[in-house]
């Protein structure tokens, strides 16, 4: 049986966090590259862009998390712990995250992509002007860029919209320039 067979039936055709029945997918929780169903949940598409960055975060759309959290699948505890770090600065969050548990695998699991840590060993992208870069931010090229194995060059002056951050480089980003995918150091940006 495939994956989404899987995570269809283990998830009851809805979305894992949301509860939702419509544009469903297979969400592959970082950092592991490999879907499996203990490492993958089935989340719908607007809960998949948000926590990817490549839209504004909805904090009231994430109130589902007081049922999702519970799950019996580590996946889906995972995101929901990511997700309340990211809006802990709202009283809810705060308390739902006081309750939720992790098992010790789990938790370095949940903050193997820096979310949730304030201690200097935290990957902090910073652009040019020493700005903190975030996933979902934009930024400008402050510099004319060779993509490195093609003969583009990314100008200076483009804008690239909703960046991801490597979680293992504090130098490097991602983001789309000319519909191409490409990584950018940092140094050559400024956040806008």
């Amino acid at each position: 049986m495939n994956l989404e067979k899987v995570l269809q039936k283990r998830s009851g055709s809805k979305c894992e966090l949301c509860s939702s029945e419509e544009n469903l997918q297979v969400y592959t929780v970082k950092p592991l590259k490999v879907s499996k169903d203990n490492n993958s949940l089935y989340a719908c598409k607007n809960c998949a862009s948000q926590i990817e960055g490549d839209v504004e975060m909805n904090v009231n759309h994430w109130r589902c998390l007081n049922d999702s959290m519970w799950s019996e699948y580590d996946a889906v505890k995972v995101i929901a712990w990511r997700i309340l770090n990211r809006l802990k600065a709202e009283d809810w969050p705060q308390d739902l995250l006081e309750m939720l548990y992790l098992e010790d695998e789990t938790l370095e699991w949940a903050k193997a992509t820096g979310e949730g840590e304030t201690d200097e060993n935290t990957i902090i992208h910073r652009d040019s002007n020493g700005v903190v870069l975030e996933a979902g931010d934009s930024v400008v090229l402050i510099k004319d860029l060779k993509v490195k194995g093609s003969s583009m060059v990314a100008k200076q002056g483009t804008a690239v919209r909703r960046i991801l951050l490597d979680y293992e480089n504090e130098e490097y980003i991602e983001g789309k320039v000319d519909g191409q995918n490409i990584v950018i150091i940092t140094k050559f940006v400024k956040k806008i």
